[in-house]
């Protein structure tokens, strides 16, 4: 019978290069404890890299980059798959992939109906915090990040270019889900998203 250590390499081995993946998902081999020395092991022969307490990678290695780390949203997302959790990005991190900041938060915010918790990556900090279920109730992807990036910013303080840009995102999203997100938004945040996809310069949402 293969050991412990061997079994756990064969299956990191046929893992898609970038994956990022738990110790839990080595249940199935039986010992916990042997599982862990094992990944501990295959980290020490560069096999893998632990990115955080509990999480690990099996990197790409690019010849000239050399090894090429998962984003943190990346890494936010695989907790939240893991966890069977629900996040939804806020403050600069949401400015930021909407293109309206480009300045990188070393502490990234989500709001999440899972476990409230702190996970360090690298210089980065992920936050989970626990939110109300009406946060989720969102159908689209782009119109939560508006939500979120406009009250980062503030009432009355969105500039004409930041409205221009979050116009552009919104187009990215189908015209029904954005109305029906947008009521879900506080009234200031609803009346903002409802002006900007009836702008009367005939650009149609998709």
């Amino acid at each position: 019978m293969q050991s412990i250590h061997q079994q756990v390499l064969d299956i990191i081995q046929n893992f898609k290069r970038g994956s990022i993946f738990f110790p839990e998902e080595f249940d199935h081999l039986g010992n916990n404890d042997s599982v862990r020395k094992a990944l501990s092991r295959i980290c020490k022969e560069g096999t893998i890299i632990r990115i955080s307490r509990g999480v690990y990678l099996y990197p790409i290695i690019d010849k000239e980059l050399g090894i090429l780390y998962p984003s943190v949203d990346n890494v936010a997302q695989a907790i939240s798959k893991r966890d069977k959790s629900r996040i939804i990005p806020t403050g600069l991190f949401a400015l930021n992939s909407l293109g309206l900041s480009t300045q990188v938060p070393m502490n990234v915010i989500y709001l999440t109906d899972g476990i409230p918790r702190k996970i360090k990556v690298a210089k980065q900090t992920i936050t989970f915090k626990q939110t109300a279920p009406v946060n989720f109730s969102f159908k689209g992807k782009i119109t939560p990040l508006v939500v979120s990036a406009l009250k980062e910013i503030g009432k009355d303080k969105v500039r004409p270019e930041e409205l221009e840009q979050i116009r552009k995102m919104l187009k990215l999203e189908s015209k029904e889900i954005v109305i029906s997100d947008a009521y879900i938004a506080p009234r200031w945040i609803t009346n903002i998203i409802l002006s900007l996809i009836n702008t009367s310069d005939n650009e149609s949402l998709a």
